[in-house]
This record gives C-alpha cells, sequence and structure tokens, in this order.
C-alpha cells in the first residue's frame, strides 16, 4: 500500500437524515438485490459518523453537496451552513439550483443560499437532460465568484463543453469524475470524448474524482484505476481533486478502501502533485 496523503480535504460528502423524506424521498426504501451493501448509502449519515469512518486519513476540511430534492435543496444549504457554524463542518457547502421557470427565479433562489457563509456554489436538482442553466444563471453565478457543478453523464459532457465557451471567469467542477453509468467499451469512448472536451475549455474547469464505485461497483485499483488516470492526464493535476461522495459510494466498500485506492494510484506522482489532488485544489475551488 502506498504512503497516505499528509492532509485530506473531501470535497463530496452528503450528510443527510432519510427520516427526513420531504427532503430525501429516495431514501425511504432501499433497493432489494444489486450489488453491494445498500444499508450503507440508506442511512442516517452524520458529521460524526463521517469523521469517525474517515479517521484514519487526517481529513481537514470538507464539502458538503446538495442531495435534498428540488427547493428543498435551498434549504438544505441554509441548514448545514448552520451545522458548519456549530461544529466546524462542513467547511464549504455546495447548495442546489433547482428548475425555475425562469433565469430571474434561478438567480433569487442563488442569492437566497447567499445567506449562508459557508455556501460556495450550485449542482442542479433537477433532471438531466440539460447539463448546463441558462447563460444568464451562470454569468450571476460567475458575478458572484460561486462555483458551478456539472452533474450530467458521458453523452452530455461534449453539449455541456461548447455551453461553457465564453465563461471563463465562471468556475466548474465536472462532478464524479465525469458520472460513467458502466465500464462498456462504448461508454469509456464517450466518456473519453467528453472528458476531454471538458478539459479542453479551459483552466477554469476542473474534475472532481469521485462517483466510480457506483457505475463501476468496485474500489478496487484495477477497477478505478484506468478512469482516474485518464482523468488526471486530461485536466493535470492542478485541475483534479478527489472526493468520497460518501455514504453513496460506501455501497461498495469503506472509506478506507476508497481512500487506499486513490493512494496507491497516485503513489507514482511527487508529494506535491499529491498535495494537490488531496487538499490544495479542494482548497483552492472552493475557498475554504
Amino acid at each position: 500500500m502506498a504512503s497516505p496523503p499528509a492532509r485530506v480535504v473531501d470535497a463530496h460528502v452528503h450528510l443527510w437524515d432519510p427520516a427526513r423524506s420531504d427532503w430525501y424521498p429516495y431514501l425511504a426504501r432501499p433497493p432489494e438485490g444489486g450489488a453491494g451493501d445498500t444499508s450503507r448509502m440508506f442511512r442516517r449519515f452524520e458529521l460524526a459518523t463521517y469523521l469517525e469512518e474517515s479517521a484514519g486519513w487526517n481529513v481537514e476540511k470538507l464539502v458538503n453537496v446538495a442531495a435534498a430534492t428540488g427547493r428543498h435543496s435551498v434549504d438544505e444549504t441554509i441548514e448545514l451552513d448552520g451545522t458548519g457554524a456549530r461544529h466546524g463542518h462542513p467547511d464549504g457547502v455546495i447548495g442546489g439550483l433547482p428548475p425555475t421557470d425562469t433565469a430571474a427565479e434561478a438567480i433569487g433562489l442563488i442569492d437566497r443560499q447567499m445567506e449562508a457563509t459557508r455556501f460556495r456554489g450550485v449542482r442542479p436538482m433537477g433532471g438531466l437532460e440539460r447539463p448546463l442553466p441558462d447563460p444568464d444563471v451562470l454569468r450571476a453565478l460567475a458575478e458572484r465568484a460561486l462555483v458551478f457543478e456539472v452533474m450530467t453523464h458521458p453523452d452530455h459532457l461534449q453539449p455541456a463543453a461548447r455551453g461553457l465557451a465564453g465563461f471563463e471567469d465562471l468556475v466548474v467542477v465536472v462532478e464524479h469524475t465525469g458520472w460513467p453509468r458502466t465500464d462498456s467499451g462504448e461508454e469509456r469512448a464517450l466518456w473519453r470524448a467528453g472528458i476531454d472536451a471538458m478539459a479542453g475549455v479551459g483552466e477554469n474547469v476542473v474534475c472532481k474524482l469521485s462517483g466510480l464505485a457506483m457505475p463501476l461497483q468496485s474500489m478496487a485499483v484495477d477497477a478505478l484505476r484506468p478512469w482516474l488516470e485518464y482523468a488526471i492526464e486530461a485536466f493535470g493535476v492542478d485541475r483534479c481533486l478527489f472526493a468520497s461522495n460518501f455514504p453513496v459510494d460506501a455501497v461498495h466498500g469503506t472509506f478506507d478502501d476508497l481512500y487506499s485506492t486513490f493512494s496507491d494510484v497516485t503513489d507514482g506522482l511527487d508529494d506535491d502533485a499529491r498535495h494537490k489532488l488531496f487538499a490544495a485544489n479542494a482548497e483552492r475551488v472552493y475557498r475554504i
């Protein structure tokens, strides 16, 4: 096993309570069958639980990412900002951008979340048919120095890259390593083209190395390495950052399993590059 990184900043965590069925209706009942242990996702996941499960990795900071449905994700931002004020974490919050009828309405929801001192940007909280919101919304995010997280599958990465032309002042994060759905050859080819397109947009676009355990149904080094190495090669070590996606990816292993794989995959990099991937880049992107 490779030496662990000196510091970790986890750029993607979901702190939630399935008992709040209005906020998290999809957590009400774990699915039956399938690979992995679904109970590890469909559970109450509090800050204390996260800190206990990540205890061996010197996690200094973490970013909570919206998981409540629709407009509840706006309230979730405000609530988790209060959690951070009381307990020191989360250090940053990526809030929700629910579907709206107008760009002005969407901007109003962004501005409401600006009341939260740990609010750092938004991810879409609706359908994935359109990878980007209205250009006016993207401009509003850039004007407010907020991050936009692209949450879409490989078939929409190239259209997203085209839509981001001209938004050089907007920090964009590609979530879940471009979110492949399977490890088929066809999906890999589609994903590579999308990753290359997003990496080519500009220095303002970064890739969050997370979310691979679910589609690949594994945290093993051999399973994740080809995807991680390709993304790091495409974006470079200055534009990639590791994240756990816990408790979602916990279906297929422990925090130790996942970060041991991240550590092994990057064992050949120097200390400065690993520090960027495990901590410094997330601190820069999320201003934490």
